[in-house]
């Protein structure tokens, strides 16, 4: 293990946790770094429409894993892995135990079980990208099953087009897939909401996002880079807003649009964290301020206590 430690708050898109975690952050002195566990809030960039802290959020406290890559370069989880462990002395000398915020699944598991070691092979994610963009999931499946079925059926979590993607890469490579140890998953803290109230702050966040200048901010970003990654160029509200500047649609339906994906995608996130982490739900009620919550979760790790981050190479 790296010998840090942190405490973890996730859920889905827009319950508010990014307000929670920065108002906890600001309660000791020093501040208690930020990790970010977003795989859209790494591009630089891409601000609006990832809910990104603005720069006097992010200049209040020490904050990590934002701004890592631009929007045209092919990001992975062990880009992401590989860049927390490079930060690992910085977060270590905050002298605060840092806070680990986001809802990407595999960004959570990957700080507290660790990634294979095997490196990355372009040529075949690439060809397993375009695999599961012309087949499917489904398809994806098949061809990484007929590239070593009994290695295959060691794969976990299959329903994750991620975890196939790499399956197919490290197979094709001749790789074997990594045996996961087994071990209990530390117990994280995570903010939820009535399916009703969460799609009405979803489809308030699109029209926000939009009225802040959204499609004016994929046009610098076009300017900068003209070929943007497969993750960067479907990423929600940004594959909207692109829409709107080619002409293809109206500003109004592309909000429609971010909303209904970004409805489908939160509700994807609480089927991953329900299957894939052990969670102590609190649940935000019509009273429930940034400042209630921040309570409520605090007591939440006072009972379970940090996790450790596994950042270390090949750590599994």
């Amino acid at each position: 293990m790296s010998g840090l430690f942190a405490d973890f708050l996730v859920g889905p898109t827009a319950s508010g946790k990014s307000a929670v975690a920065l108002h906890l952050a600001l309660q000791t002195r020093p501040p208690r770094p930020i990790l970010s566990a977003d795989s859209m809030t790494v591009y630089r960039g891409m601000d609006l429409g990832t809910a990104k802290p603005d720069a006097a959020e992010r200049a209040a406290v020490p904050s990590f894993g934002f701004d890592l890559a631009d929007p045209g370069r092919p990001f992975s989880v062990g880009d992401y892995l590989a860049a927390i462990r490079a930060a690992a002395p910085a977060i270590a000398a905050c002298g605060a135990t840092p806070i680990v915020v986001g809802g990407t699944g595999l960004y959570v598991k990957c700080l507290t079980e660790g990634l294979d070691s095997a490196p990355s092979d372009p040529v075949h994610r690439a060809a397993a990208e375009e695999i599961l963009a012309r087949a499917g999931l489904a398809g994806l499946q098949a061809a990484a099953r007929a590239l070593n079925p009994e290695q295959y059926a060691r794969l976990r979590d299959p329903e994750n087009p991620r975890r196939v993607v790499r399956a197919y890469e490290l197979l094709a490579a001749g790789h074997p897939l990594p045996v996961a140890e087994e071990r209990p998953h530390p117990r994280l803290a995570g903010l939820r909401l009535p399916p009703e109230e969460l799609r009405a702050r979803i489809e308030r966040r699109a029209r926000q996002m939009f009225a802040r200048g959204l499609v004016e901010e994929v046009r610098a970003l076009r300017a900068r880079h003209p070929a943007f990654s497969a993750t960067a160029r479907h990423a929600i509200g940004y594959a909207e807003a692109a829409l709107v500047l080619d002409g293809a649609i109206s500003e109004e339906e592309a909000i429609r649009r971010t909303a209904l994906r970004t409805a489908q995608y939160a509700k994807r996130q609480m089927t991953w964290f329900r299957h894939q982490a052990d969670v102590t739900w609190i649940d935000v009620g019509p009273r429930d301020d940034t400042e209630r919550l921040a309570g409520k979760v605090r007591q939440v790790w006072a009972v379970h206590g940090p996790a450790a981050l596994r950042l270390e190479p090949g750590a599994q």
